[in-house]
């Protein structure tokens, strides 16, 4: 039995991490101290002035541990790990902010690519980022395709310089020709410098550099070189132009801003490179309206930059912060060079603060807006299906699971979440069918969720050991199909001793959404607009996140295999293959007369089949 008084006289006078636990043993809260005796003490204390949330917070927890540091630097950064790990319930948490997209340009690699991530490593490339969107980040690299002409293959270089004719981007001139040796590594390596120069912001450098060029040009009598460089300044020029300037110090800064309501806090970030305003993002942090701000603040910046691909050499806030100092000396670290926070009081630096915060606002209400009105119809969506099926209370977690299969191979299975209607999709999970070699939708279901409930069995059994994957059981689940898939399931649900309503999702001839079945009748939805819209929108997103599964494998079936060997076969040819005879074994062990029964297969090329393989 943990006795947390007895445990509060045993805490060390050293810095450190708390973590608080609550009678499950699952971890609500995670904080960092100076000195770990003081700080938890705090919590316990009857006269402490919490806050409502604080206090529910200290009346779940039944215990607690704590990881001793040497500094409190090190508490900071262990702090920032075990909060992105281990989410937990009652500490301050971005959502998603793995998912954001950045720019990566490979620098490490001899001729460097540009390309779209949404991870972060320490490989030597160099990151630009957070954008808002996947579309912003594929708008901008569609961008510098244009204005730079470089290579959008993947072939890798040196290595492959000379062995195939160059593609069509080549004859066009929208690409160098690395792939024929006609620009060498040094010339390619400035192209890319010049693209990282644009991505931050710093457009003036690349301008004054290809006029010098176009007057080159131009007294060397190379007029169509001249005219080119022309429109590309001319082009760079309209970009700077478009970018706000908010500095007059031409500095590398963030500007971070937030604004509250009795609920919800929205925070703002503008990007600002060389001075000029190159980007911003928001982020909605729900349930902090009783939260302080610069908890608040301080809580943002740590998780923020804990995953950012840049830190600038300032960052300017609207408030004051708490441990202002060894976030600097993190932030100095992780930039491998000085970084200085600073909450203006007057002048040019409070004037882009109260602008981002005036943004901030803007995003907040626009988000309220959004969420009462999604609110509403999905309320009204749910409370139909509660009625129909006769609950207590109206679900709060759906699971929602599809079969996607090709005939016989790549069969899969998708399980995905829904709470409160909104879909959630870190806890989205996909499968692979194992036991079934034929098409049998009944059964693989049944094998789907007899897996998916033995891994929440696994996981209660392992406690905090297990990465908890499936540890949430949900309130109502739905399947892709009719009344055959709903009794194939309950079969499983009874087997393991699991009690939870299932519905089959049906859909018409028209292959669209129609209703909600189950042993006891069916409910057509379009009784109920806000429910058709909620029930289409979980089989819709069920069947993409199968169909998607489905065909990531079978693309890595079609590429790469012994038949890219043979000589005639291109990739039309060899996915008739694949698709005729469903596998490679089955290719090999066939005669010269059931290949040429495949579509474009000659006797000629079935005979070099055969031969390669015997």
């Amino acid at each position: 039995m943990f006795d947390i008084q007895e445990e509060l006289k045993k805490l060390p006078d050293k810095p450190g991490v708390y973590i608080m636990k609550d009678e499950q043993g699952k971890i609500i809260y995670i904080g960092k101290a100076v000195v770990l005796k003081n700080r938890v003490r705090q919590y316990f204390q009857s006269s402490a002035n919490h806050t409502p949330k604080v206090k529910a917070m200290v009346a779940k927890i039944k215990e607690f541990e704590y990881i001793v540091t040497d500094s409190e630097l090190e508490a900071l950064i262990l702090e920032c790990n075990m909060i992105k790990k281990h989410k937990p319930k009652f500490n301050i948490l971005l959502k998603d902010d793995k998912h954001y997209p950045y720019i990566k340009v490979t620098m490490k690699e001899e001729y460097p690519r540009i390309i779209m991530t949404r991870k972060i490593e320490k490989d030597g490339a160099k990151y630009f980022g957070p954008y808002s969107n996947a579309f912003a980040v594929k708008e901008t690299i569609d961008l510098l395709k244009k204005l730079f002409p470089i290579k959008t293959c993947n072939k890798v270089f040196p290595r492959d310089i000379g062995k195939e004719r160059p593609c069509l981007n080549y004859y066009i001139y929208q690409c160098l020709g690395p792939c024929q040796g006609d620009i060498n590594k040094e010339e390619y390596r400035m192209l890319m410098k010049d693209i990282c120069s644009f991505l931050d912001g710093k457009q003036e450098e690349i301008i004054k550099r290809l006029e010098e060029k176009m007057i080159r040009a131009s007294e060397e009598m190379e007029f169509e070189k001249a005219a080119s460089i022309r429109d590309k300044i001319n082009s760079l020029k309209h970009i700077a132009e478009k970018q706000k300037v908010l500095s007059t110090a031409m500095e590398d800064q963030d500007v971070i801003a937030f604004a509250k309501d009795e609920t919800d806090s929205c925070i703002q970030v503008f990007f600002v490179r060389g001075g000029k305003l190159i980007g911003r993002e928001h982020f909605i942090i729900e349930d902090t309206g009783e939260t302080d701000n610069k908890e608040l603040m301080s809580s943002f910046i740590k998780q923020f930059y804990s995953a950012a691909a840049f830190v600038p050499s300032r960052i300017i806030l609207q408030e004051d912060i708490d441990e202002i100092n060894i976030i600097e000396q993190w932030l100095s670290s992780k930039r491998s060079a000085k970084v200085y926070i600073k909450v203006p009081r007057k002048g040019e630096k409070l004037q882009m603060v109260d602008m981002v915060s005036r943004n901030a606002l803007i995003a907040l209400e626009q988000f309220k807006s959004k969420m009462k009105r999604d609110h509403s119809a999905v309320k009204e969506g749910l409370q139909a299906v509660k009625e129909f099926a006769g609950f207590e209370d109206i679900p709060d977690r759906i699971e929602a699971y599809d079969i996607s299969n090709t005939g016989s191979s790549e069969m899969v299975a998708s399980m995905v979440v829904f709470e409160k209607g909104l879909p959630k999709n870190k806890d989205y999970r996909r499968f692979k069918i194992k036991s079934i070699e034929r098409q049998n939708d009944y059964a693989s279901m049944q094998e789907v969720l007899f897996r998916r409930f033995k891994h929440y069995e696994k996981e209660q059994l392992e406690g905090e050991e297990s990465e908890a994957k499936f540890s949430q059981l949900p309130d109502l689940i739905l399947v892709d199909g009719g009344l055959g898939h709903v009794n194939a399931v309950k079969e499983v649900l009874n087997e393991i001793n699991i009690r939870i309503p299932v519905l089959g999702m049906v859909k018409d001839d028209n292959h669209r959404t129609r209703g909600l079945v189950w042993e006891q009748g069916e409910f057509d939805l379009h009784k109920n607009i806000h429910a058709l819209r909620l029930v289409t929108a979980i089989q819709d997103e069920a069947h993409r996140f199968a169909v998607e599964y489905n065909r990531k494998l079978r693309e890595k079936r079609y590429s790469g295999s012994v038949i890219d060997e043979i000589e005639g076969i291109g990739p039309k040819r060899k996915k008739a293959l694949i698709k005729h005879f469903g596998s490679i074994n089955k290719i090999k062990a066939a005669e010269i007369d059931d290949l040429m029964g495949v579509e474009g297969i000659s006797r000629q090329v079935a005979e070099k089949i055969y031969d390669h393989f015997h």
